[in-house]
């Protein structure tokens, strides 16, 4: 069976990461990767940088590939992602959902287009997760948990069960939501947090019992 070709956008650390979960998959055909245009030219993991990812280039793409995946990372704000998100959108590309084979995604779960569920990660039965996402390296979604759009579950990251991560909110690298916890919108639960209360506003929360920074 032929492969599906789709095309990356961005070139750096996270893009290795997909790369290796695309591989993993065994659907899609890389045809190439969408970076800085002092890039183009440069590989990742053998994979050529061929153009940027200005809307005129996207569009004139689509007729040789109209699938497309963001491997921008997402750790200060998740407003680059939904630019290109948005953007992909418009020109009529497509955002399919890439799951390694190495993950454990229940056929109870729901998990939204253009997002990537990483090696090792666990979304258990009922759980939701939006669109545009990263559910990275051995993150766990429990049941019940909603993952709203466009955020990042880092490696090792837990949601625990009827948790929510509100849209373009990031759970830390190993930091927890106690069961039932909501994170705000456009908020970051530092790493090695746990939060035990739902914050009333968005912010940056930080420690054991995770409290908010105050700038």
């Amino acid at each position: 069976m032929s492969k599906i070709p789709i095309i990356l956008i961005g070139g750096g650390g996270h893009c290795r990461s997909v790369i290796d979960v695309i591989e993993s998959e065994n659907r899609y055909h890389i045809l190439g990767i969408l970076d800085f245009p002092e890039k183009v030219g440069e590989k990742v993991l053998g994979y050529d940088i061929i153009g940027t990812d200005s809307e005129e280039e996207l569009k004139s793409l689509l007729p040789k590939c109209e699938n497309f995946l963001l491997t921008i990372g997402q750790v200060k704000s998740a407003n680059l992602r939904i630019k290109l998100f948005d953007r992909i959108h418009k020109i009529g590309g497509k955002l399919p959902t890439i799951i390694s084979p190495l993950a454990k995604v229940s056929r109870h779960a729901q998990i939204g287009e253009g997002t990537v569920v990483h090696h090792f990660a666990c979304v258990n039965a009922n759980a939701i997760v939006g669109k545009n996402g990263i559910i990275n390296t051995a993150a766990l979604v429990e049941h019940d948990a909603i993952i709203g759009d466009h955020c990042h579950i880092a490696t090792r990251a837990t949601a625990n069960g009827e948790a929510q991560v509100k849209k373009g909110s990031m759970l830390g690298s190993h930091s927890c939501l106690l069961p039932t916890v909501v994170l705000p919108e456009n908020s970051l639960l530092a790493a090695g947090s746990v939060l035990t209360k739902s914050p009333d506003q968005s912010g940056v929360y930080i420690g054991q019992p995770a409290k908010r920074l105050q700038k």
